[in-house]
C-alpha cells in the first residue's frame, strides 16, 4: 500500500467519524401520541414552547430600549419568569423524547472557541 493510499483511507475514516458525529443525537425514548388531524399532547406544547421562545425575545428587546428603571425591573421579572417556563417546558419535551439535540462537533467547537477568543484579545478594556 503506497504513502497516498494510506493518505486516502485515512481522508475516508475521518469522513465516516464527521458523518457520524454529525448524526449523533441526544435524546430519550419518544413518548408515543396519537396521530390524528386533532393538536395532540405534543403539538399543544411544541406551540406553548414556540411562544415562550418568541416572548423571551420581544421581552429582551423591550428591556433593551426601555427608558424608566421601575419599567424596567417589571420586564425583567416578566422576563425571567417567561424564560423559565420556557426552559421547564424545553425540559418537559427532552424527557418525553419530543425534543432531540446533536453531539456538538469536537472541531467546531474548537475553531468557534479560538474565533472568539482572537475577539476578546483585540478588545482594549479586556486588556
Amino acid at each position: 500500500m503506497t504513502n497516498q493510499d494510506q493518505l486516502q483511507q485515512q481522508a475516508e475514516r475521518n469522513m465516516q467519524m464527521q458523518n457520524l458525529q454529525q448524526s449523533q443525537k441526544i435524546s430519550n425514548q419518544e413518548t408515543q401520541v396519537p396521530k390524528t388531524p386533532q393538536m395532540n399532547e405534543r403539538d399543544f406544547i411544541n406551540d406553548i414552547l414556540t411562544t415562550e421562545k418568541y416572548m423571551t425575545a420581544a421581552y429582551s428587546t423591550a428591556m433593551n430600549e426601555v427608558s424608566n428603571q421601575t419599567l424596567y425591573s417589571d420586564l425583567a421579572t416578566i422576563f425571567k419568569e417567561t424564560q423559565d417556563c420556557q426552559r421547564n417546558l424545553f425540559d418537559m419535551m427532552f424527557k418525553k423524547g419530543w425534543y432531540s439535540l446533536e453531539v456538538a462537533d469536537q472541531q467546531k467547537m474548537q475553531q468557534s472557541y479560538q474565533q472568539f477568543a482572537g475577539y476578546s484579545n483585540q478588545l482594549p478594556f479586556l486588556q
